[in-house]
């Protein structure tokens, strides 16, 4: 199309004519490499100084409020990939309702306080040989939030360069003055209720970070054990029957893997739905142990295993049944070790023992586990009655030591207490102080090590410890004056609630409905403190006045108020004896701050309200912020603070390994956008099954810059195109098929993207858009209008039509894919509208219901069979070099599907098929044919094409020469020389 020739061909002096001139190619500046690394930094500090956050706040005053509440990242490190998922997914969710019509406002967030920063800066003391104990608590607070504060405004700048758009000039933190007076209200609130409450219980414990932690604190690895089995003698039957007093002199058994909870044994539990059985010793070939004559209680499925474990063989004597086994005493293997552990161990009924392993009978220690302090404290009753102490010991402290009430193992213990784990989180010498207690005492049966998942925490990556100590919780159970329980009000908030995907409300209900109390109280400093007055029986003091006084000071103050020298007697006034309340200085779980952003960000800023339509976080989340959330809003509002909830997977490396430092396949999100660009990012984000652990590498990075920039050249063309566009319209009715055939997938790409949106399916509209524009526009539409577009006389209808259709294509195309590639589909609206203020600023553009047409997507549905054949046949004429060009071939088309034959009735074959020319004949082809299977009724035999090729066009036709002022190009082609010359352009 780019000869050129002479302007007549009886005038040898006549100006030659450059042909490509002519012609209404593509024009753009738009280029073909996008150059995202340096481009999206452009556009976000343009974005800047616009202020585009606010024009989008402005544009969308007075409409319907849609809210996305952040989940708070935390503020103590550069970004990573999961936070660049996470935050591309609400981005996205944010621009798309607003684009929608909506006032969609996204204020981010970070979490602030807790353990993770305070860690950073004692690590920071150590390094320099300072104590944190000498240092003023709020010199040492003013550190902590110094760091969040540095974290927040790095994080900030590597949000914007993801293309993330929000109210970063305003964002809430939880260490914000008023958000730590809102959650001391919160807490409050609680306290006001009754439902906050002093307890002594085994809680999870960090020796190695001086805390107790909650469940979503843990996370669960490897770790190696040491078993025991340990006899516990029988001492006593509450049983009269002489046949039934052979249990005098036998031992009940029982296992454990952490034989450091044995000097806090106060039961044995067993289960009524277990068979158990007497046993007696044979022969013994072990070298510590059970001896012949020796006689053992174990449950029979356990039996034959243990003994053999133990390298002895028995006889069973006879069964033991529930009634007997509850009418028994032990003594404590350790009776009299240290001078103590003289009391009486009662066998008692317990739901959680099984015999699934160990020996059917369960060590109970209500001291050091759930199911032992719940099993203990339902029996306690019954066992003040037969005069058992149901008192519980506290024989682990703070730091992992045994305590005096471990006699022989903690402070009177020569060389010092035993320690179960050490500061660095490594095993102490309890375990092995224990066994040797057990063995010199002859109370062990059998010994061995056992390799399981064992919780740790999820901070510092080394286990935790079962303590118990006193702490403050939340109760679950406690009737709140409505006939509710905050447990039944969470699980009917949960079945209220919209859950993508739809199993993360199964997650949530198990979880919340087998929880125990929110265990709320944390030893440390940084955080919001539980600002409440205790008794010495740990009764909460309720005076609004004091409450008020407190929450005025954190609101100027910020919490640092609670710490200072003078905050006891400033905050119970004149009205109390400062002598009778003790100050709380336990700080609050950081999950308790998160949980309560909804209450100082959805319902303090008039721009957002309450509850959101969203909460949007990772599966790990259904045990952290989404149940935080959930309880903290349904204690002090009767329902959850969102109406839908999203999670996300996590992101793996290529090979679905985790990523990992040692390994050397972490991604990170600022090496992908200065390597290839943000937008190329937020592609991968956006084909993903998010909601399922995603793979990330360098081939994934790669399969979507190809994906990209098919996608751009289509963008790229289109732009070139509209050009040339001067605004004719032609009426719907007017438009060819063709024309209508697109408009139709249109209409029908409008329905898939807004309820794609809505699903928030993401991956659904990128695959469907996508499709679109590289197999229905670029591959087809395109190709077949190019010639129209390029080469029809300004007048002509078809090229018309075929421009409006493109405009129509592009705005919407570009404004559907603005919210996941914001960066490049803003550079493709200002080249195409230059003096716009930004597409962000637009709505999607609505498709007509006329534009739908069923019957027409079906036909043209046919006559694209037809064509795929044709194309079939003439791609093998050029892979042999027959044809240059589908051009130079007019092929004959048997068609003997009647059907088929109706579809193609009219229509111009050879334009839709790109050939100069085409025969569609209805006889039966010839045998060597060219057929597709998946097409019957369509045969091709190729031809060539007869005629001259069009100097202008390139096509090859008979009426080359016809015009003689162009005796080098066809009748159209001359037809738009003629226009061009009187419109001045040629």
């Amino acid at each position: 199309m780019t000869q050129t020739t002479e302007k007549g061909s009886a005038n040898d002096n006549v100006e030659a004519l450059d042909y490509s001139k002519t012609l209404y190619l593509p024009q753009t500046n738009f280029p073909m490499r996008a150059g995202l690394p340096k481009k999206e930094p452009e556009l976000v500090a343009r974005w800047q100084e616009m202020g585009l956050y606010r024009r989008l706040r402005e544009d969308a005053a007075g409409r319907e409020k849609f809210v996305l509440h952040d989940g708070p990242p935390y503020a103590n490190g550069n970004i990573h990939i999961g936070h660049a998922l996470n935050k591309i997914l609400k981005d996205v969710i944010t621009r798309s309702f607003q684009m929608r019509g909506y006032d969609s406002n996204y204020v981010p967030g970070w979490d602030c306080h807790g353990l993770p920063i305070e860690w950073k800066i004692e690590e920071q003391y150590r390094a320099k040989g300072r104590d944190k104990d000498e240092v003023p608590v709020n010199e040492f607070r003013k550190e902590c939030r110094d760091f969040a504060a540095h974290w927040i405004k790095v994080q900030t700048a590597e949000f914007k360069r993801l293309g993330i758009e929000g109210d970063f000039d305003k964002p809430y933190t939880t260490m914000n003055y008023h958000a730590e007076a809102r959650i001391a209200g919160e807490l409050l609130k609680f306290a006001r209720s009754g439902q906050l409450y002093r307890g002594s219980k085994p809680v999870m414990w960090s020796v190695v970070e001086r805390t107790a932690l909650a469940e979503a604190e843990v996370e669960y690895q490897d770790y190696e054990s040491d078993t025991v089995w340990v006899k516990f003698p029988v001492t006593m039957t509450i049983q009269s029957d002489p046949e039934k007093l052979d249990l005098h002199g036998a031992f009940v058994v029982i296992w454990t893997t952490t034989p450091w909870t044995i000097p806090g044994n106060r039961a044995i539990s067993f289960s009524k739905k277990i068979s158990y059985g007497l046993y007696e010793v044979t022969t013994a070939e072990n070298d510590f142990g059970p001896r012949p004559g020796e006689k053992l209680i174990f449950a029979d499925e356990l039996a034959e295993e243990s003994f053999a474990k133990a390298k002895l063989e028995f006889t069973r004597i006879r069964d033991i049944g529930a009634g007997e086994l509850a009418s028994l005493e032990c003594a404590h293997p350790l009776k009299g070790f240290g001078g103590g552990y003289k009391f009486a161990v009662p066998l008692i009924d317990g739901e959680h023992v099984t015999d699934d392993a160990g020996s059917g009978f369960v060590h109970t220690a209500p001291g050091h586990g759930r199911e032992d302090f719940d099993a203990w404290m339902d029996n306690a009753r019954a066992l003040e009655a037969r005069g058992i102490s149901a008192a519980i010991p506290f024989t682990i402290d703070d730091a992992g030591y045994f305590t005096k009430d471990a006699p022989g193992f903690g402070p009177d213990r020569e060389g010092g207490a035993a320690r179960v784990i050490d500061d660095k989180g490594k095993k102490g010498d309890a375990n092995k102080a224990v066994i040797e207690a057990l063995i010199g005492r002859d109370m062990l049966f059998a010994r061995g090590r056992l390799k399981h998942t064992y919780p740790h925490s999820w901070r510092s990556k080394k286990p935790v410890i079962f303590r118990n100590t006193p702490q403050w919780f939340v109760h679950m159970d406690m009737d709140l004056g409505d006939g509710t329980t905050l447990r039944d009000r969470a699980l009917k908030a949960i079945d209220e609630t919209r859950f993508v995907p739809a199993s993360g409300q199964t997650r949530l209900r198990g979880m919340i409905a087998d929880r125990p109390d929110w265990v709320l109280s944390r030893q440390r400093a940084w955080g919001v403190p539980i600002c409440v007055f205790a008794d010495d029986d740990g009764n909460v003091l309720q005076d609004e006045g004091v409450n008020k006084r407190i929450l005025e000071a954190f609101e100027q103050e910020g919490a640092d108020a609670w710490f200072a020298d003078d905050a006891k007697e400033r905050f119970l006034g004149n009205e109390h004896d400062p002598s009778k309340w003790h100050q709380v200085m336990d700080i609050l779980d950081v999950w308790f701050d998160s949980g309560s952003t909804h209450a100082f960000t959805l319902e303090d800023r008039p721009d957002l309200k309450w509850p959101a339509d969203v909460y949007l976080e990772g599966s790990d989340q259904h045990r952290g912020w989404f149940h935080s959330s959930l309880l903290e809003s349904c204690g002090t509002r009767g329902r959850a603070p969102y109406d839908t909830v999203i999670t996300h997977g996590f992101t793996m490396a290529e090979d679905g390994r985790k990523m990992s430092k040692s390994l050397g396949n972490q991604v990170f999100p600022q090496d992908v956008m200065n390597q290839s660009g943000a937008d190329i990012l937020r592609l991968w984000v956006m084909t993903t099954d998010y909601w399922e652990d995603q793979r990330l590498g360098k081939s994934v990075i790669q399969t979507n810059i190809d994906a990209y920039r098919k996608m751009r050249n289509t963008v790229r063309w289109m732009l070139g195109t509209l050009a040339h566009d001067e605004g004719e319209s032609v009426e719907y009715e007017d438009m060819p098929e063709l024309e209508r055939l697109v408009l139709h997938r249109l209409w029908e790409l409008d329905k898939l993207v807004d309820k794609g949106y809505d699903a928030f399916d993401f991956k659904r509209i990128t695959r469907a858009l996508l499709d679109f524009m590289v197999l229905e526009l670029s591959a087809f539409y395109f190709d077949v209008r190019k010639d129209a577009l390029y080469c029809d006389p300004p007048s002509s209808q078809r090229r018309r039509a075929a421009l409006q259709v493109v405009h129509h294509l592009f705005n919407r195309l570009v404004t559907w894919l603005a919210p996941m590639l914001p960066f490049t589909m803003e550079e493709a609206w200002l080249s195409r509208y230059p003096d716009a203020e930004s597409v962000h600023l637009e709505q999607f553009r609505k498709c007509p219901d006329q534009w739908r047409d069923d019957a027409l997507a079906d036909k043209w549905a046919k006559v694209r069979k037809v064509r795929r054949v044709i194309t079939g046949a003439l791609e093998i004429e050029r892979r042999d070099k027959r044809i240059g060009s589908s051009l130079e071939a007019a092929p004959v088309v048997h068609v003997t599907d009647k059907g088929l034959m109706d579809a193609i009735d009219g229509l111009d074959m050879a334009e839709i098929a790109i050939t100069s020319d085409i025969v569609v004949s209805s006889d039966a082809p010839p045998a060597d044919a060219f057929t597709l299977d998946e097409v019957t009724g369509v045969a091709v035999v190729p031809a060539m094409a007869e005629g001259t090729k069009c100097a202008r066009s390139w096509r090859v036709t008979r009426d080359v020469g016809s015009d003689p002022e162009f005796p080098d190009v066809s009748a159209r082609d001359a037809r738009a020389l003629h226009e061009l010359r009187d419109l001045g352009r040629l």
